[in-house]
């Protein structure tokens, strides 16, 4: 049986590279690509931070620099969570390797231009480059098969103001675009990594012990878990990327799954980015994401132990 085609977006910092490493090692997917935008860590430790993790997997796959900034605004990186590296700043040596030649903006109309109708898109970021290729490319939301976007919350509160997750406030704009393009968006939002993919220290330790690989997904986490602790009052630190990734590869991990209108909030500061989730229909609009709101935490960990078994 032939392997399902991803593309993976991703503004690769600790918690992104985890989620790459789900991809990469899973027997069912091909990743084609592998295309880069700033957000957690501006572009460039970004692009050397997933060919990284590419080569601890293993794996050859072609990485490409995006969009080096978000549509209308500076860029506003979460460094203060994931270290200036955007790896916990633990010493992996994170410069020196090159990426593939092109554009991720290009790659990203011309792959799902060449898988239309198989490609899997997958998000991890701020949505700059794949709001660019939309404008360049309309039929992008015609194309691709399903386009899983790590972002926004479904119901709850934020984590970086109080109505905005991280990925959608760095670039309202471009997350705007993409939510009105017709892609056929799945949203697993930051109120569903809170509540099942938060590892305690001894939850944690225990997937450090699995594997070598197992030890560099955790390892990586050292920022964001004193930022889980400190500033979210967290038992440690949650997976938001990795969560998605497992509902990307496969789609029982969701098991609340409603659908919905979601549209963005990009004109206040106080709600900047928020995804504004109509759960009773008062809009009267017609609904554009499947927004996941619960998922299986025992199907997240299965996905995520077996991508960093050894063997």
């Amino acid at each position: 049986m032939s392997k399902r085609s991803f593309l993976i977006d991703t503004d690769t910092a600790s918690d992104d590279a985890v989620a790459l490493v789900m991809a990469l090692r899973h027997p069912d997917v091909e990743v084609e690509a592998i295309t880069v935008v700033a957000g957690n860590v501006p572009l460039d430790q970004g692009v050397q931070n997933a060919l990284y993790t590419v080569e601890q997997c293993g794996r050859r796959v072609p990485v490409y620099r995006g969009v080096a900034h978000p549509l209308l605004r500076p860029l506003q990186t979460a460094q203060f969570c994931h270290g200036e590296d955007g790896m916990g700043d633990i010493g992996l040596p994170l410069s020196g390797r090159r990426p593939a030649e092109g554009h991720a903006v290009d790659v990203l109309v011309e792959t799902s231009r060449r898988l239309a109708g198989k490609l899997t898109l997958v998000t991890l970021g701020p949505l700059t480059n794949l709001a660019a290729a939309l404008v360049r490319e309309p039929r992008i939301a015609e194309w691709v098969e399903r386009c899983v976007v790590m972002g926004g919350i479904g119901f709850g509160h934020g984590n970086i103001v109080p109505a905005a997750e991280y990925n959608l406030w760095v670039d309202p704009e471009a997350a705007k675009i993409v939510f009105e393009s017709g892609l056929p968006l799945c949203m697993v939002g930051w109120d569903v990594s809170h509540r099942r993919a938060t590892f305690t220290t001894a939850e944690a330790e225990q997937l450090r012990r699995t594997s070598e690989l197992g030890q560099f997904c955790v390892d990586i986490q050292k920022g964001l878990r004193e930022f889980g602790i400190h500033y979210l009052k967290q038992e440690g630190f949650d997976l938001p990327d990795p969560i998605a990734m497992a509902v990307a590869l496969d789609s029982s991990v969701a098991t609340d799954v409603k659908t919905l209108r979601v549209d963005i909030e990009t004109g206040s500061e106080l709600t900047r980015g928020q995804s504004v989730v109509d759960h009773l229909r008062v809009t009267g609009r017609n609904p554009n994401v499947d927004v996941v709101l619960d998922a299986s935490r025992d199907g997240f960990l299965r996905l995520l132990r077996a991508a960093v078994l050894d063997g």
